[in-house]
């Protein structure tokens, strides 16, 4: 067929080629005859040039022989003017004179008459010459100036044929070649063909023997063996245990916990959103410390104050959602249980943005209405109330395709497994719109919030709590962004995934058959268990991935452990250094104590008794005994009831005690908050790092994809050099063609100047005679 084909395009180019070579050749000929034709015209105006010169050398002669007889007649006029005063004088002797000079005068007229008919017909002659020249010359150049023109068009039609000409008959040495090379490459490939033919069938002839007692054999074993076909029908096929995918599920798992990491971002945010928009509506427009806020804003309030108890169990369904997902089950939509409660609490979460829309959007018509809103706060309080809007809407669309989801594992005939892709693709689309509009939240209330934070009246409370709806508006916009690009990434392996379940079948009929076949393959794994005889000099398989869990569990707990050796350590040293610090002031104090107490036994010597000093001598070696034995911070002092002085140094010491243990206690709370911190942040250093490792490989393929792309593009500027330099060669040759043709017309133009300035010449000439 191939060959058919090219010999049918090559006879048609043959073809052509015919008709463009008797093109090519009546060209020539009338190229040639209108040639030809500029040849004689150019002998004629050669001719008529002649003709014009030798009468204007006639032209000459006659000019020059008018002068003389004109100078003449001057001549002769003056001699007359001279001749008639002296005939006045001599009347009487100049009659013969007289006589005489009329006869010349009269034979000079005579012969002047005739010079000037002469010069008359000679002057018509010459103008009737010069006007037939003029029009045989302005006839000669029109022709001229077709004659080139159809010259010009012939000569750029015989360049366009050879041209193209040529062309064909290099694409059709290159047709040549390469169908000579394609026909030896097709040959080899014939030959290797019918090799390969032959061991085909001599392979499918072995094969087919084999198969046939194959065939026969497992027949034979199926009637006597098996008693009915189980997957001949979908009911009885969608309770067999499809094979275990342990890659699949732990794909799965992997993207079960990103997406609960996701979650749980996007569930503080709105936790934290929904705080401070409570806090906002408690400060502005009034300030509930200062005044009553308003009933609608009362009741919004007390809405939102119960956030937690709507948002904290999307986290939990979540949670359990991953959870459910292990390496022993089957993971599809029939399975998954938990997406059902899942549903529900994000249904009832919709049910608490419903609840609180219309309370916002009277909230949001309060504050226009105030007398401090501006009119360009009010344009943002309008577009924060339709964002709003459209962010209930953007939920109760995401509700709506997930309890569509959950149908499969509840209800069998909620949800039609073609459908299962285009409910993906729009959830997918939802999560995308739930982004756009968090990004119009927070462009407007960023605007909002400088146009409040330049009012005269806004407070440092205010601009606080404004900063933290802005940055809870931010996190949520990042966390939308995240869990959209997340869903999208991974939203062909979800579809792809759906096909995962019984062999031959399209899969699980009902929740209740999927919830079967998890019973039938938890008996089929304990029966192989029991089957298995463990090798007294091997590890089993399940013994050796619990001790690798172990492993590396016992790794990251070395780890944790190691850091939080080193964490108090430091926390002793730092103790240690406050131990000293405290002695030393103890100390000091113990100094100061006794300095104290002799001063007081000084004064009590000469106002009491002897008793008294006594008492108090005991007092101050009972509290050195004490001091040496425990060496603390804290000296236990037995007061001196016996005076007023004692007392007030008693009541000084409590004061002291209990300041220094309340300094303590809020210590130790720093303290707790500080750890319960430094672990929040060590987990998201953890989740941060797995996400790094993540990107490094990603990173890996990038650069991988890169270096092909710079393979490619080295191949493509190899090629384009290649077919630049072809095409340099191309211009090349026409170029040297054009400038051949630039000659030829440089030559044709000089003769027509030449012609040109003769005509010009032989005209000045004509004017001037």
């Amino acid at each position: 067929m191939a060959s058919a084909e090219l010999q049918g395009k090559y006879q048609k180019l043959a073809q052509e080629y015919s008709k463009l070579r008797a093109q090519n050749q009546v060209l020539k000929k009338g190229v040639v005859d209108e040639q030809a034709n500029s040849a004689a015209l150019k002998e004629q105006l050669k001719m008529k040039d002649q003709s014009l010169r030798k009468l204007q050398q006639e032209m000459d002669s006659l000019t020059f022989r008018n002068l003389q007889l004109a100078k003449r007649v001057e001549l002769l006029q003056d001699e007359l003017a001279l001749s008639e005063p002296r005939g006045k004088k001599n009347k009487k002797s100049g009659d013969s004179s007289s006589q005489l000079s009329q006869e010349q005068k009269s034979v000079f007229d005579e012969d002047l008459q005739k010079k000037i008919e002469e010069n008359e017909r000679l002057h018509i002659q010459f103008f009737e010459a010069d006007e037939q020249h003029k029009h045989v010359e302005a006839e000669l150049r029109s022709r001229l100036a077709t004659l080139e023109t159809d010259a010009a068009q012939h000569q750029a039609v015989v360049d366009g044929l050879t041209r193209k000409y040529m062309e064909t008959i290099e694409k059709l040495q290159n047709d040549k070649a390469k169908l000579e090379v394609k026909s030896q490459a097709l040959e080899k490939e014939a030959k290797e063909c019918r090799l390969r033919t032959e061991e085909c069938q001599l392979q499918l002839k072995n094969l087919h023997e084999d198969l046939s007692g194959r065939l026969e054999e497992s027949l034979s074993i199926i009637n006597e063996k098996v008693p009915f076909n189980d997957t001949k029908y979908s009911q009885y096929n969608a309770l067999n245990v499809p094979l275990h995918n342990r890659r699949h599920q732990l794909k799965m798992r992997d993207i079960a916990g990103q997406a609960l990491a996701f979650v749980q971002d996007l569930v503080m945010a709105l936790l934290n959103f929904h705080t401070y928009t409570e806090q906002r509506i408690q400060i502005f427009p009034v300030d509930s410390a200062i005044d009553t806020i308003s009933p609608l804003n009362q009741k919004f309030s007390q809405y939102l104050h119960e956030n937690a108890s709507y948002v904290r169990p999307l986290e939990e369904g979540m949670l359990h959602l991953f959870e459910s997902i292990t390496e022993d089950t089957v993971t599809v939509l029939e399975t998954t249980v938990k997406l059902k409660t899942f549903s529900e609490h994000l249904t009832s979460y919709i049910c608490f943005l419903r609840k609180i829309l219309p309370y916002q959007l009277k909230s949001l018509e309060e504050e226009c209405e105030s007398s401090l809103c501006t009119s360009a706060l009010r344009a943002r309080n309008l577009e924060l109330s339709q964002d709003m809007k459209k962010m209930t809407a953007v939920f109760e669309k995401l509700q709506t395709y997930v309890s569509l989801l959950a149908l499969p594992s509840t209800e069998p005939d909620g949800l039609l497994r073609t459908n299962y892709s285009t409910v993906l693709t729009n959830v997918g689309a939802a999560l995308h719109g739930f982004h756009d509009v968090m990004k119009d939240i927070s462009k407007h209330y960023s605007q909002k919030a400088t146009i409040e934070h330049e009012l005269p009246t806004a407070t440092q409370k205010l601009i606080t709590t404004n900063d933290c709806i802005l940055s809870s508006v931010v996190a949520l916009t990042s966390g939308a962004g995240k869990i959209a690009s997340f869903f999208s990434n991974n939203v062909d392996y979800f579809v792809a995934s759906l096909s995962y379940g019984p062999k031959a079948a399209s899969g699980f009929i009902s929740p209740l058959s999927a919830e079967c076949m998890l019973q039938f393959k938890k008996k089929a794994a304990a029966y192989m268990k029991t089957l298995r005889k463990p090798l007294s000099e091997s590890v089993p398989y399940e013994e050796a991935l619990a001790n690798r869990r172990i492993l590396l569990s016992s790794t990251e707990s070395r780890e944790g452990l190691a850091q939080q050796v080193q964490q108090s350590l430091e926390k002793i040293s730092k103790l240690e250094q406050e131990k000293e610090h405290w002695m030393l002031e103890a100390q000091l104090a113990k100094i100061k104590l006794e300095k104290e107490n002799q001063r007081i036994t000084d004064k009590l010597k000469s106002t009491s008794s002897g008793q008294v000093v006594g008492l108090a001598q005991e007092n101050a070696s009972v509290v050195n005994a004490a001091g040496q034995e425990e060496a603390s911070a804290k000296a236990v002092q037995e007061p001196v009831h016996g005076t007023n002085l004692v007392l007030d140094v008693e009541s000084r010491e409590d004061l002291i005690k209990n300041h220094y243990m309340a300094r303590i206690v809020e210590l130790t709370s720093q303290l707790q908050l500080a750890d319960s911190k430094s672990v929040h942040f060590y987990a998201e250093c953890r989740a941060l790092s797995k996400r790094l490792a993540l990107a490094e490989k990603s990173k890996e393929t990038l650069a991988e994809e890169m270096k092909v792309a710079s393979q490619n593009i080295s191949r493509l500027q190899d090629e384009l050099t290649t077919t630049k330099r072809s095409y340099e060669d191309q211009l090349s040759m026409m170029s040297d063609h054009l400038c051949s043709m630039n000659e030829t017309l440089s030559k044709q133009r000089e003769e027509i100047d030449t012609l040109k300035m003769s005509s010009k010449g032989n005209s000045k000439k004509n004017k001037s005679r």
